[in-house]
């Protein structure tokens, strides 16, 4: 798709999201909200133990349980393997809605469907379970030794993924010096407000029908379909409004539990994790240990990069592979580097299953990436701003394996406007003096790049599907196959319409994500929402706008090419007096020509567009408790042509918060058994709002030829830089090197400099 023009206004507005009136009002439904006459509600028994197999299982007491209506277990649940990641789905299966071998603790072991939570949690107390306990591993370096005990059939070692550019050996031979690091990065929960949950209701026409936050509702129900064995037309999806997601509900977590008891009473079955069940039994963002060994000239010049990637891929398959090969191209995107060499082996531990989450392996590498060319800059006693500039691909870069385009590659320039903006010259001064006032509080300042693709073309068929419909009155219908997240997406879609069209967005209403009612689209990931789901919007409102000249050059009359939408009426360019409303070429459509105004688009991506990133940051050590303070934020992004202004600030600033807490206090902690010790929020520290530091924001602006109206992504590309500017700045501050996540008060103090 080429960059169009924007002639109506809606390009660069400052707009909220659809639905804000009714999220602060409290009108918006979300499953927990959801009620259904005769509505049963469901409480799953988790796994205490880390690995085990169920010698037995009684559930008698349970079942006699006044108020209780099923007991579900792996006696009596499908026996049918499924990897629940969409974008895996036909992959790697091996799990089960329950199985007689759990696998870590907060595995599910049974669930039960009851009149009331609390008949279904006292019934939970009456299963009877003996379990047969096996080795396992949290370590997933201990988890890949050869002898180690098999968490499934075939090993632990799920896949070894290897990308490759150049001659890396030949490389570090030609190097003047070389750098090897350890880094580590720990698995952490998405803390979206609302926990997963779904809805389920199995009709006694034999129709299925769930209602659930999901990110990928078609692949939900093909899932559900194969478990079942119910035709794709008996199962329906419904992507309900999300509490958040990062991630998190890409993957079929609660959906095919609360469909399975919806199916076995023939009633509603609600099922809503509280957050105790949630942090310990959904999924994470991947645990990471990342070998990296670098080559460089003594004039900066990056000749070899060889990162040796272990991945925790917990209990199950998942989207593991996923976030593996995705996390590998990257690197192959930012750096004019002419050897690289990628290996990253996915192991199985006893551990919550790994996820996508936000950046999809994109934080955990170019963590370690940036880290280390902060260390071998400072080395070569070269500035790191000046360093990337050096290494980083211009503009119109390209993926130097197979010579693909990645369109406006613009690092460079988000480092330069970054350092303007946030002083960099004069913020190294500070840095400077703290050191020589050696005092208790030193002043550290760090920056980082990064990139982050848009879609998935040339991996999967990368397609949104848009149905949009006139009403009599002119109103518009907008059905789309992906859905809100927060993130604005569809909301970003009726602004794209309303502009094609020239109508209010008031004029336009929604039906997001129903696999009965919407075209069918990929998932709601991988960075697509403007670039691609934005496309398709364009598409589909250009197909409607075709229909809306041949009836507005009967109605006008006009030649159709003398025709411009605005205002909300359609206008001859010829006669300026002569106008028609959109409600009158609705009546013509349907009274004159006997025809709905309605359209049906996918639009499929044809190109691989990447979005940049750099992050400065300021921050405050206190050298005697280890405390970090973080004083000042600087993003600059290339987004292309910013869209929505006030929507991409909104993605930025809350993936800079995202990206504090991964980088200074969060990680989700096992003892020795396995089990989560901070399994709450009391517990879980999240980087919190009196925490956060100023934040100013820049962008790029220069826009990207292949995205509609020079739009790109930033939702995932937003928190990549953030660990590793952050890590920066305290490394800085001390003049240490910390390698592990998260940088809490005692992992500072250990690292001072003796």
């Amino acid at each position: 798709m080429s960059c169009e023009t924007p002639t109506n206004g809606m390009i660069g507005s400052r707009l909220p999201v659809r639905d804000a009136q009714v999220k602060v009002t409290g009108q918006l439904k979300y499953v927990a909200d959801m009620k259904m006459p005769h509505m049963l509600h469901a409480k799953v028994l988790f796994s205490p133990v880390a690995h085990a197999r169920i010698k037995s299982i009684d559930t008698s007491e349970a079942e006699a349980l006044p108020g209780v209506r099923a007991v579900v277990c792996y006696k009596n649940a499908p026996d049918i393997p499924f990897n629940c990641c969409g974008e895996n789905i036909d992959e790697s299966k091996n799990e089960r809605i329950f199985d007689q071998v759990v696998r870590y603790v907060g595995d599910k072991v049974a669930a039960v469907a009851a009149d009331t939570v609390q008949i279904a949690e006292k019934a939970l107390k009456l299963i009877k379970v003996e379990y047969e306990e096996l080795p396992f591993y949290i370590d997933p370096e201990e988890a890949m030794k050869e002898d180690a005990y098999p968490i499934h059939e075939g090993g632990n070692i799920a896949e070894v993924v290897n990308l490759n550019q150049g001659d890396v050996d030949a490389g570090m031979q030609e190097a003047d010096l070389v750098f090897e690091d350890r880094y580590s990065l720990p698995a952490i929960h998405h803390s979206a407000i609302e926990t997963h949950a779904a809805l389920a209701s199995y009709d006694a026409n034999g129709k299925l029908t769930v209602w659930s936050p999901s990110q990928d509702a078609f692949a939900v129900r093909v899932n559900l379909s194969r478990l079942f064995g119910l035709k794709m037309s008996r199962v329906r999806v419904v992507a309900s409004a999300i509490g958040g997601g990062f991630g998190g509900k890409i993957d079929m977590i609660v959906e095919h539990v609360a469909a399975l008891l919806s199916i076995k009473t023939g009633r509603p079955v609600r099922l809503v994790y509280t957050r105790r069940e949630d942090i310990p039994s959904s999924h994470s963002r991947h645990q990471m240990i990342v070998y990296l060994k670098t080559g460089v000239k003594k004039d900066g010049t990056v000749v070899a990069q060889d990162f040796n990637v272990v991945i925790n891929a917990g209990a199950f398959a998942g989207g593991t592979s996923s976030v593996a090969w995705a996390m590998g191209g990257k690197l192959f995107r930012i750096m004019d580097t002419p050897n690289i060499r990628f290996k990253a082996t996915e192991v199985y531990t006893n551990c919550t299953c790994g996820a996508a989450m936000r950046g999809f392996g994109s934080p955990q590498e170019f963590f370690a990436q940036q880290r280390q060319f902060n260390k071998i800059a400072k080395e070569l006693g070269m500035d790191l701003t000046e360093f990337l500039l050096k290494n980083l691909k211009g503009e119109q870069g390209m993926d130097l394996r197979n010579n693909t385009p990645l369109g406006n590659t613009y690092a460079k320039a988000c480092v330069e406007k970054g350092a303007e903006i946030f002083n960099w010259k004069k913020a190294l001064e500070e840095q400077e003096a703290s050191r020589k006032e050696n005092g208790r509080y030193r002043i550290g300042v760090g920056m980082a790049v990064a990139a982050h693709g848009n879609g998935v073309f040339g991996v999967h068929p990368d397609t949104t599907g848009i149905i949009l419909r006139m009403n009599e009155d002119g109103t518009v219908i907008l059905s789309s196959g992906c859905c809100d997240m927060g993130n604005g997406s569809v909301s970003l879609q009726g602004q794209l319409v309303a502009e094609v069209l020239g109508i209010p967005m008031t004029d336009i209403e929604y039906i997001q994500a129903d696999t009965d009612a919407t075209l069918w689209d990929l998932g709601n990931y991988s960075s697509r929402g403007t670039y691609v789901s934005g496309a398709a919007a364009v598409k589909a409102a250009n197909s409607l706008k075709k229909m809306l000249l041949e009836e507005a050059a009967d109605v006008l009359p006009e030649d159709p090419d003398r025709i411009v939408f605005h205002d909300g009426r359609a206008w001859s360019l010829n006669y300026p007096d002569r106008s028609a409303s959109m409600a009158d070429l609705a009546h013509h459509a349907h009274h004159k020509n006997q025809r709905d105004l309605v359209v049906a688009e996918t639009f499929a991506s044809q190109a691989m567009a990447v979005s940049y990133g750099a992050h400065f940051v300021k921050t405050q050590v206190d050298t005697e408790t280890g405390e970090v303070k973080v004083l000042d934020y600087v993003a600059v992004h290339d987004v292309g042509t910013p869209l929505n202004p006030m929507s991409v600030e909104g993605q930025i600033e809350g993936a800079i918060q995202m990206g504090l807490g991964y980088a200074l206090c969060e990680s989700i902690d096992r003892d020795e058994k396995g089990k989560v010790k901070n399994g709450t929020f009391r517990t879980y520290h999240i980087f919190t709002s009196t925490e956060m530091p100023p934040i100013r924001i820049g962008f790029v602006d220069k826009p990207e030829e292949t995205g509609p109206y020079g739009g790109k992504s930033i939702g995932e590309c937003s928190v990549v830089p953030a660990p590793a500017a952050i890590a920066n700045a305290v490394s800085n501050a001390v003049e240490g090197d910390y390698h592990d996540l998260p940088l809490r008060k005692e992992v500072v103090l250990a690292g001072l400099p003796q």
